[in-house]
């Protein structure tokens, strides 16, 4: 326990955390705040602090899947907030000072896993996106959006984010009647199916993971637009032809930072001379960084989040100009947050779906997350590109403009699932 207690009191300065080992002697840490409660945590047996300290971004999530970290007061969202909050990325130093072997051996593994060849990708996709459907109906909004939410007001429903987020897409997009649409990573189909009710557009959707794309199809077929909107499972790297808009959502992060070149090569090519492109990702503040060991290995295999210059520099070696860069900060964090508190809503139906470990590995992937991106380094970028300098006005009033249209144009689905 003393590395572990070494590491505690070196971080948690602001609020307190009291620790009881598997012997019964208890720690406490930081200092108490009137209204703010203290969160309380047991250690189970004589090796969970050591596994923790050892590697805290690996150690503390297995720790607790295992059950061998328990909260007793507060839960798991409270104790992860609580020791992130105490070391924001904008504070100098880091939760897990690392040697230079560390930090190289790190470097290598990270940099070996993003390696996507095309087997490999639809693997990794498949081990993400191929759980049992109920899991996401359980957790995300109606239709389905596995990203980042757009908060106009905090106070919005999820439904409502995940609507405006739709909205905020689309008017970046620019789009006009009978237009050719690509939308790689396409998901669960939602954003294909809003572009095309909203502007008449022909849309092909591509992902990997063969459950969203026969789910994409089952909605395409329910509202009778199979012939406009169509899903098909196949890699980017093998579509074909030209499209007036390309959109990927959701889709840059699980490349691998090996594939941007050719990501971006392929985009330049399939996007139309007049086309516009548009990415929305989750991003690295700062510069070049790696995939944490525990996000790797449980949640997304190969994948990488990148930073803006490393987003940026690869359209401009393939000619893609860069015309709208924005940064949402927040957005994530919100929009995780209530997924945690809906899986949580439903934990007895995903323990009986999978089991406890799951459902904990769950909870610790959710709020590690969210913890990244309101205290950490990550941020959604959202970046709109074109071939050519003209395709687009040259003002963002039109943009703002649509976005205010779309956004009264249609009121946001309840969530109905929560009370079931």
């Amino acid at each position: 326990m003393w590395l572990l207690d070494k590491m505690l009191r070196r971080v948690i300065k602001s609020g307190e955390l009291i620790v009881t080992d598997h012997d019964g002697k208890v720690y406490h840490y930081g200092t108490s705040a009137p209204g703010r409660r203290a969160v309380k945590a047991r250690l189970t047996d004589s090796g969970a602090a050591l596994h923790i300290a050892r590697d805290p971004r690996v150690g503390a999530g297995e720790v607790y899947m295992d059950g061998r970290l328990l909260i007793e007061e507060g839960d798991i969202r409270d104790l992860v907030m609580l020791i992130r909050e105490n070391a924001p990325w904008e504070k100098e130093g880091d939760l897990e000072p690392q040697g230079a072997f560390r930090k190289v051996t790190d470097q290598i593994a990270g940099l070996l896993d993003q390696v996507n060849w095309k087997s490999r990708s639809r693997r990794n996709a498949e081990h993400t996106y191929n759980l049992t459907r109920r899991l996401y109906e359980l957790f995300l909004d109606e239709d389905r959006q596995y990203t980042c939410a757009y908060y106009r007001n905090t106070g919005n429903s999820l439904e409502q984010a995940q609507l405006d987020k739709k909205a905020h897409i689309a008017a970046k997009l620019h789009l006009k009647p009978g237009m050719k649409v690509l939308d790689i990573g396409c998901g669960w189909g939602g954003l294909a199916l809003y572009l095309h009710r909203h502007y008449d557009v022909d849309v092909l959707g591509v992902a990997l993971a063969p459950d969203q794309i026969e789910f994409s199809r089952e909605r395409a077929a329910a509202e009778g637009v199979s012939d406009r909107v169509k899903f098909e499972l196949v890699d980017y790297r093998d579509v074909t032809g030209q499209f007036d808009r390309i959109s990927a959502v959701g889709l840059i992060e699980h490349l691998g930072r090996p594939h941007h070149a050719g990501f971006f090569a392929k985009c330049h090519d399939l996007l139309k001379p007049d086309g516009v492109m548009f990415t929305h990702c989750c991003g690295r503040m700062g510069g070049r960084g790696i995939t944490d060991k525990w996000t790797r290995k449980y949640i997304f295999p190969g994948g990488y989040i990148p930073s803006l210059s490393e987003l940026v520099d690869q359209a401009e070696r393939h000619k893609l100009i860069v015309t709208d860069v924005e940064g949402l900060r927040f957005h994530y964090a919100h929009t995780l947050e209530e997924w945690y508190y809906r899986t949580n809503a439903h934990k007895d139906e995903i323990v009986a779906l999978y089991d406890e470990r799951f459902f904990r590995m769950w909870q610790f992937y959710l709020v590690g997350a969210e913890a990244a991106f309101r205290y950490g380094a990550l941020v959604n970028w959202q970046v709109q590109y074109v071939r050519r300098r003209d395709a687009l006005p040259m003002t963002r009033e039109p943009l703002l403009e649509e976005e205010e249209r779309l956004r009264t144009s249609e009121p946001p689905p309840q969530w109905h699932l929560a009370a079931e």
